[in-house]
C-alpha cells in the first residue's frame, strides 16, 4: 500500500475482532513510531502496551466521548504519554507545556498510519480522566492519547472534510 492509500485507509474504527494482533506487527509499529521526529530528537515520551484484559476492561470504563459506544475496546491498547519533565530539561517552559504533548502526538500519529499500513485499525482516544489512566499504568507521566489497535470488525464509512478554502491560506 503506497502512502497516500494508507492516509486515505486511515479510519476511526470502534469495533474490532478478536484475533490477536500478531507479535512481529506490534513491534513493527513500536520500531517505525521510533523513527518519529521530536522536538531536539528527545523523544520525551513513553508507548504503553496493555495487552492485560482487565486492564483494558478498566481502560475502556474511563474513557468519555463516543468512545463509550465500544462494544469491545479492542485487543490491545497503545496508551501515549508525554514526559514534560525531559522535554523542560532542555527547553524549559515551552518544552514542559508543549513539545513533549507534541512529541507523544507525534508519535501517536505514526502509530495510526503504520497500522493502516499492516491491515489494522485503530481509533484515537482523547477524551479520559488522567488521573486513573496513571494510576492504571503505575507512571507519573501525562498521558496524552489511548489508541486502541486490532483488526477491523467493521469498515467506517468516510467522513466528510472541510474544503481546502476552509482548512488553508495560502498567503
Amino acid at each position: 500500500m503506497n502512502f497516500e492509500d494508507v492516509v486515505k485507509n486511515r479510519k476511526s474504527v470502534r469495533k474490532f475482532q478478536e484475533k490477536p494482533i500478531e507479535k512481529e506487527k506490534i513491534k513493527k509499529i513500536l520500531e517505525l513510531v521510533n523513527l518519529a521526529p521530536s522536538a531536539g530528537n528527545l523523544q520525551a515520551y513513553k508507548i504503553f502496551v496493555v495487552k492485560d484484559k482487565k486492564k483494558i476492561k478498566l481502560i475502556g470504563a474511563n474513557v468519555g466521548g463516543i468512545q463509550r459506544n465500544f462494544d469491545n475496546l479492542s485487543p490491545i491498547i497503545f496508551i501515549f504519554c508525554a514526559n514534560p519533565d525531559e522535554s523542560a530539561l532542555r527547553y524549559e517552559d515551552r518544552g514542559k507545556k508543549l513539545y513533549a504533548v507534541q512529541d507523544a502526538t507525534i508519535a501517536c500519529s505514526y502509530a495510526q498510519l503504520i497500522a493502516v499500513s499492516l491491515g489494522l485499525g485503530s481509533c484515537w482516544v482523547g477524551s479520559f480522566d488522567e488521573k486513573i489512566i496513571q494510576e492504571i499504568l503505575q507512571t507519573d507521566l501525562l498521558p496524552i492519547a489511548i489508541l486502541p489497535l486490532g483488526y477491523p470488525a467493521e469498515t467506517p464509512p468516510c467522513r466528510p472534510r472541510k474544503s481546502l478554502n476552509q482548512l488553508s491560506k495560502i498567503i
